[in-house]
């Protein structure tokens, strides 16, 4: 049913293709935006246009610009990001972002980027799904060469690491024009 008498219709972008007198079958779910870091993320945009309105991925969108790779992250892709929060940069030794975006150590941010970059759309029903097909755990090859394990824990799901360190998956499913986005409370590392 698409609409209801007492709130009207039930998916809005349903209701404005019935109004326009066109449907899609598009699903309702990646037609909405999500909050995150006080701004609303469309699935319209690609993941710099909208990272760069979160408040909470300042530093991980300063990151991008000093690695060179904005260019990469606004193309087709689709790419599946694990998006580190600002909270997640402080986590890290002292003096370790201000060293890392210097031009010298290009090099070395952008390894640590792309580590966070699986190419492909993977939704958490995605990452869940593969989990439960490897018996409890799915690894994935990052854009950097290396891999990312997803667990579960609870009803969420983790990442680790190369070096066994384990992230929450905090926000899920933030779509993209060119992928999707799962905010993340730490820094991964190869």
């Amino acid at each position: 049913m698409i609409f209801n008498k007492n709130t009207g219709f039930r998916d809005k972008a349903l209701a404005v293709s019935i109004l326009l007198g066109t449907v899609t079958l598009i699903p309702a779910m990646s037609l909405a935006a999500v909050m995150v870091g006080g701004a609303e993320m469309y699935p319209s945009k690609n993941i710099v246009e909208n990272a760069i309105h979160s408040k909470d991925h300042t530093t991980l969108v300063a990151a991008v610009k000093a690695a060179g790779l904005v260019d990469t992250l606004e193309s087709a892709g689709p790419f599946t990001v694990f998006a580190p929060t600002n909270g997640a940069f402080k986590k890290l030794p002292a003096g370790t972002v201000e060293s890392l975006v210097k031009p010298e150590n290009k090099a070395a941010l952008t390894k640590i980027l792309t580590y966070h970059v699986v190419a492909g759309r993977l939704t958490a029903a995605d990452l869940a799904s593969a989990v439960d097909q490897g018996g409890g755990k799915a690894v994935l090859k990052t854009v950097e060469g290396d891999s990312l394990t997803i667990m579960r824990k609870g009803k969420g799901l983790t990442v680790t690491d190369d070096k066994g360190d384990v992230t929450k998956i905090t926000i899920a499913d933030v779509m993209q024009s060119n992928g999707v986005i799962h905010v993340v409370n730490k820094v991964l590392m190869p």
